[in-house]
Order: C-alpha cells, then sequence, then structure tokens
C-alpha cells in the first residue's frame, strides 16, 4: 500500500492520461515487477470509466445523423459510446445504463416514430425502476405542428418519473437544428468529463492457466432471433446466452452440448415398448432412461460401430451405414423390450457443437452471443435439420443450454493500435463482430477492414445496422462486400480481394493482420487461392507470393479458422 503523498502524486498523473497512455503504463509495470498484472486500482477521471449509450428514434433520418454525430464526437472525447436505433434496443438494457442519451423526433399528432413505439410504450407501461440511469433527451420537430415536440417530453418526464436523473435538460430542436443540438450535446460531454474521482480496474489480456478439463455453463437463453429477413433462403440465428462466471476472449469459441427433441424421444421409447422412467447407470452417468436419451445419448446420427453393436444384440444382419436410432428400429425392430438397454449401452455421447463467438466480453457485459445457420440436408430424399441447429431455433427467452468455452489463443488481436483486415463469408463473420466491437468499447486506434459476402443484400446483411453504424462512426474503416443477388456471374468474396488487391497488400506492408472465418470448402480455398493472387501480383513471381503468405503466418499476421 503506497503512503499518502505518494498515492496523491500517482492519483494525479494517471488523471491526466488518456486510455492509450494508461494501457502503456499498466504493461511498464508488468514490466518492472516482471509478472503479469492482470488488474489494478486506480483513481483516474470518471470521464474515462462512463459508460454512454445513444439511442435514436427517427422517420426522416434526422435523429439518426446527429445521434452519429454525437457518438463520433463521444468516441473522439475516450468516452466509450454504443449507437444503436430504438427498434433494435434491447429493453432489458435500460436499467442496467449508466449514461443514457436519446435523439427523437414526433410524428403526426404528438407521436412517436414506428421505430421508437416499442421503447415509448415499454417506459410508459412498465413498473420497472431506473435508480443508476443519467439521461438526456434531444427532441426533434417542427413548430407548425401543435404537438410540437410531445414524444420528446413525454420520454423525458417518464424517465425522470422510473428514477433517472438528467445529465442535460430537455432540449427540443426546430427544423434549424444543427447548431442547437450541438450545443446541447456539448453540455453533455461536460457532465461526463467532470472532475469527481471514481476507482476502476484497468484490465490487460492475459491468457491465464485454466484448471484441467472442461468448465461447463447452464446458460439462459436472452434472446434468439433469426437475422435473415423475410424471403431469405436462409435461417441464421442470432442466439444471446448469459451465465454466472463465464469468461472469454474475442476470438473464442462456445462448445454447445444440444439435447435430443423430446418427441422424437418419447416416439422411440413407445416403438421398443419400454419405461422410459427406469433409472440406469451409463457412463458414470445415473438417471432415467428417457433423461439419458434426451441430454446425452447420440440417437441423431449413429456411428457404424453402433449400428454394428445393433446388430450383434438384435441378431439382424445389417449393413454398416450411417443412420438414427428410431429408423434402425423401425427397421429391425427388437425381440423384446429388455433389449433396448442393451442397446443403450452401445450408443456414444452427444458431441458437442462448437461456435465462433460473436460478442465481446468489453461491449456486451458478459454475454456469449453466437451466429447460427440451419444446417439442412437430404437423407432418403427427405430434408433433415442438424441436430444442434433444431436444437438451438427451439429454443425461448429463459430456456438453458449447456455449454463450456473453447479457446483460441491464435485467433486473437493485435495490438490496439495496430490494423487489421477480417474476411468472413457468411456466418465467418461472427467473431469478426467480437473483434470491432471490442475495438470500440477500449477505444483501438488501429484501423478496421471487413470483407462479407452472402447470396442477398437484402435479406442477408448479417447485423448490418451494427456495421453501418460503426463506419458512420469511424470504428469500421473500409467495407468490402460480395452478394450474389441471383446473379450466377456476380462478383465472388475472392473477386474482390483480387480487385482491393494493392490497397489490401499496402495494409499488410504497414503492419495490419489479416484473419479468414467461414466454411473451408469452397470459401475459404477460394479466398487463400485469390491471396496468393493478390500477393503474386504485388511481388512480382510465384515463389515470392508463396514466402510472402507464409512470413505472414510465421510472424501471426495471418490466421484463419475454417470449418
Amino acid at each position: 500500500m503506497l503512503a499518502e503523498p505518494k498515492l496523491k502524486i500517482l492519483a494525479d498523473l494517471i488523471g491526466q492520461l488518456n486510455k492509450e497512455e494508461l494501457i502503456w503504463v499498466n504493461g511498464y509495470l508488468s514490466g518492472l515487477v516482471a509478472e503479469p498484472i492482470t488488474q489494478t486500482s486506480v483513481a483516474i477521471n470518471a470521464a474515462a470509466a462512463k459508460k454512454l449509450t445513444i439511442a435514436y428514434g427517427t422517420e426522416t433520418g434526422n435523429s439518426k445523423k446527429l445521434a452519429t454525430d454525437f457518438a463520433s464526437k463521444a468516441k473522439k472525447k475516450g468516452i466509450q459510446t454504443k449507437l444503436v436505433s430504438l427498434d433494435q434496443y434491447k429493453l432489458t438494457e435500460l436499467p442496467k445504463e449508466e449514461y443514457f442519451v436519446t435523439v427523437i423526433s414526433t410524428q403526426g399528432d404528438g407521436e412517436p416514430p414506428v421505430a421508437a413505439q416499442k421503447f415509448y410504450d415499454h417506459i410508459h407501461n412498465n413498473g420497472f425502476k431506473l435508480q443508476q440511469l443519467k439521461y438526456g433527451v434531444l427532441a426533434l420537430g417542427d413548430t407548425a405542428y401543435p404537438m410540437f415536440c410531445k414524444t420528446g417530453e413525454d420520454v423525458d418526464k417518464q424517465l425522470q418519473y422510473l428514477g433517472g436523473e438528467r445529465i442535460a435538460g430537455l432540449q427540443k430542436c426546430d427544423l434549424d437544428y444543427e447548431n442547437t443540438a450541438q450545443q446541447w450535446f456539448d453540455t453533455v460531454l461536460q457532465q461526463l468529463h467532470t472532475t469527481e474521482k471514481t476507482t476502476i480496474a484497468i484490465k490487460t489480456p492475459v491468457e491465464e492457466k485454466k484448471p484441467a478439463g472442461k468448465l461447463y455453463y447452464d446458460g439462459v437463453v436472452q434472446s434468439n432471433i433469426n437475422l435473415a429477413a423475410t424471403g431469405s433462403s436462409k435461417n441464421i440465428y442470432h442466439i444471446e446466452l448469459v451465465a454466472d462466471g463465464v469468461g472469454f476472449f474475442s476470438g473464442d469459441s462456445i462448445g454447445i452440448v444440444p439435447g435430443n427433441d423430446v418427441l422424437l424421444v418419447d416416439r422411440l421409447l413407445q416403438l421398443v415398448s419400454i419405461d422410459g422412467n427406469k433409472t440406469i447407470s451409463w457412463k458414470n452417468e445415473t438417471a432415467s432412461i428417457r433423461e439419458l436419451l434426451i441430454s446425452k445419448i447420440n440417437i441423431s446420427y449413429l456411428l457404424e460401430k453402433s449400428v454394428k453393436y445393433y446388430a450383434t444384440i438384435s441378431g439382424y444382419e445389417i449393413p454398416a451405414f450411417k443412420t438414427d436410432l428410431l429408423s434402425l428400429v423401425k427397421q429391425y425392430p427388437l425381440s423384446r423390450p429388455e433389449l433396448f438397454e442393451q442397446i443403450i449401452e452401445g450408443l456414444t455421447q452427444i458431441v458437442p457443437r462448437i461456435y465462433n463467438i460473436s460478442s465481446s466480453p468489453a461491449a456486451h457485459n458478459g454475454e456469449v452471443h453466437i451466429t447460427v445457420l440451419r444446417d439442412v440436408f437430404k437423407k432418403d430424399e427427405q430434408e433433415q435439420t442438424g441436430l444442434c441447429t433444431q436444437f438451438l431455433e427451439n429454443k425461448k427467452e429463459g430456456d438453458t443450454v449447456r455449454f463450456f468455452i473453447q479457446g483460441n489463443k491464435k485467433f486473437r488481436l493485435p495490438a490496439q493500435d495496430k490494423d487489421i483486415i477480417m474476411i468472413g463469408p457468411g456466418t465467418g463473420i461472427a467473431p469478426f463482430r467480437s473483434f470491432v466491437a471490442e475495438r470500440d468499447a477500449v477505444a483501438a486506434s488501429g484501423k478496421n477492414w471487413l470483407f462479407f459476402s452472402e447470396d442477398q443484400f437484402t435479406t442477408d446483411f448479417l447485423y448490418q445496422t451494427e456495421w453501418q453504424s460503426w463506419f458512420e462512426t469511424d470504428v469500421l474503416t473500409r467495407v468490402t462486400l460480395a452478394f450474389q443477388n441471383g446473379i450466377s456471374d456476380a462478383p465472388t468474396l475472392a473477386d474482390k480481394l483480387i480487385e482491393q488487391g494493392a490497397e489490401l497488400f499496402a495494409w499488410l506492408e504497414a503492419g495490419a493482420s489479416l484473419y479468414l472465418c467461414g466454411e473451408k470448402e469452397p470459401a475459404g480455398k477460394a479466398i487463400e487461392q485469390a491471396l496468393i493472387k493478390v500477393f503474386q501480383t504485388q511481388t512480382g513471381d510465384e515463389a515470392a507470393a508463396n514466402a510472402y503468405f507464409e512470413k505472414l503466418k510465421k510472424e501471426n499476421r495471418y490466421v484463419k479458422d475454417l470449418y
């Protein structure tokens, strides 16, 4: 513990430093003591610890433009800022907010914009309290209408009624709103930069040694929405899980332990005429047969060895092939019910399915988000759905999902001042949402370039509003997109890489790191071939191109996660 005079000197120094300087000092001190410092508590200017959400509700786009300008200005001041449309805002987050600013317009006879209606109704019709909320409302309107800025007035009063504290008074703006709005937001920023001291924890990402074996969590589903719009040929789910004590890094993955369909299990039990409530032991597990079949035993995709074992027990001559247990029992029925218990002994455990985490530890309050494409395939001329995607798409808010975190030390963000290039076709975009959200939250100075491809721009642009927000607030530096839109010879993502080859190579020469995530075939292979072409064009020959590619890999500046 430092003596009071030294503590005052340290606090005065730290109060003058920005976030990047604080991180440097933390690393410097770590080096001096020759061991990693994972957390240091210090007194700093309160603004550095504050998180600001700017939410807008608009019909014409004016509120969005102002909110975007405000977010850019706040980020330049070093304030961790989230920009979101009120129709995309998670209403459950409102009681957790620290600082909340809304820019909202009024329509017709004092009505909120359509995009803000859900938020407006929520704060007026629910009896919750906002004890920690500090807020400000900027209302846009037109004095030619009698209900001038009525929606903004209603929201301001209701947030105060629910317990919120104003950080700036309600500001009503007419059609010439720019100067008035900017002056009002400057007042908000002044309030955020008060000189009061607060104690926060500065954390540096240190990989800690984890205990042997997997640590399982029972995550509660917070949200499960289909990202693909109406008319898409796909179902792509954004699922949010919350679990006590879960920790991860951007770039890590999650292992989901799926369960079998309850109706399928009950049909199977009925078919073999066995009591599903009977308790048995199976691979060090003691539970009812029904419970084991639902949550532990693989009955959907039997291995060939399991089929052979079934043949031995049942007495049938069965060719070795992959099938499901229900189909096998139908085709080769058991002569007596008790044989089914022997069959169970030869079955394997359900294998976890791995998904890239699409949330950021710094930006999403410890929530674990995943982006899941519904796996559809044909079996016996009938359409089938993958076990885990069927399991996940049926999960509703409040349901639980068992999972573990699978670390990926190679797939990590570089230093905050380094540039990154992210190539993510389809759901390969998932970890890059985590990357950019993380860099936004910690105010990283490195540039960020996203390459993304999907089928249709109008239905399959995953996390479109978030990417647009990051681009408009200069967090995302460049975006390169490739959508087929039903055109067979439309440029692919590989084509776009070659087209942007000179600029891509310039980024790499300046020290950027390159990341690729997505399906191995055909997209991943085509993208790596395109990168070789880019390097060959820029270096002059094939041997030099291959050497350059290997150099990036050796320096850990080219990292891929293909599946």
